[in-house]
């Protein structure tokens, strides 16, 4: 048995991790693409239909193609785009400061990635309510800016936005740490080095030097930054406290297949949205690979 373990150890260290990867990713994928090829409303054995959802889907549902997607678009732009860059700078920002204040600020900008769903909705909910009691309006009253209060999150002009604005709130967390963590254990001398190569100014540093340098850990936030776009898109029903949200403006990919796998029960169109998802994730990770991944692999 000893020499059977010297023999297979690294199979016997990795099978635990192959076996949790096959139940909880491989198998539910699997799943997810077979049902989508089937109709199936959680009540009768699944009947195969082919391509129908993915027909459907990209032909004939027009929330699909004039609401969430535009939406995921530009939510994905500005969250993911733009918190990944965000994220950067704060923590280069950070990274110039001395210690205490940089622990302090640090902590700041990371706490509000660990609120839940409710209490985030709690937060944000009694700022932007829709009576003369949330504070946003009572703001806007006082100054004369508005003359009746605005339903800020159930007007299908506004909800995007502060989707926006709450989900960058809150969207520092790993992968920040990650990327400061990266800058801060850079090695100092290999800025003096790229001075005396000619590097002139703060921007050259962080272009020629900083990024090439924490690229392990640039990578890590940019997956981060991916998984968080897509799982924090559920804020809009948070906030709104329906599903679709309000004239569908607020409406992303995952609150689609919501919509209709746990409300509609339409489980084999919410698993062909699901496996839309999965492909567009897939894309945007090899993209962030080919970004910052080693040149060698």
């Amino acid at each position: 048995m000893k020499k059977f373990l010297e023999k297979h150890s690294n199979g016997v260290l990795l099978s635990p991790y192959v076996l949790l990867f096959t139940l909880f990713i491989i198998i539910p994928v699997l799943a997810a693409v077979v049902l989508s090829f089937t109709y199936f409303n959680t009540i009768e054995f699944p009947s195969f239909i082919g391509i129908t959802n993915y027909i459907s889907l990209l032909m004939n549902d027009k929330v699909f193609m004039q609401k969430v997607i535009p939406n995921t678009i530009v939510y994905a732009i500005i969250v993911g785009i733009g918190g990944y860059i965000l994220s950067f700078f704060l923590a280069w920002s950070l990274s110039q400061l001395t210690k205490l204040p940089r622990t302090i600020l640090a902590i700041i900008i990371y706490s509000p990635s660990m609120t839940g769903g409710i209490l985030l909705s709690t937060v944000w909910g009694v700022i932007f309510n829709g009576d003369k009691s949330g504070y946003l309006n009572y703001f806007l009253l006082q100054m004369g800016l508005i003359d009746k209060p605005v339903l800020w999150l159930q007007s299908d002009k506004y909800l995007l936005t502060i989707m926006i604005i709450v989900t960058l709130w809150s969207s520092m967390g790993i992968g920040f740490l990650a990327i400061l963590a990266g800058i801060m254990n850079l090695n100092e001398e290999l800025y003096e080095a790229a001075y005396i190569d000619g590097v002139k100014n703060r921007f050259q540093e962080i272009i020629y030097v900083t990024i090439p340098s924490a690229k392990p850990q640039m990578l890590f936030g940019a997956v981060m930054a991916i998984v968080n776009t897509f799982t924090s898109s559920g804020v809009g029903v948070a906030l709104s406290g329906t599903n679709p949200t309000p004239n569908y403006a607020g409406q992303l990919i995952v609150t689609h297949i919501e919509d209709y796998g746990f409300i509609r029960y339409e489980m084999g169109y919410a698993a062909a949205v699901s496996v839309i998802l999965l492909i567009i994730i897939r894309l945007a990770s090899v993209g962030a690979n080919k970004l910052f991944g080693s040149s060698d692999e």
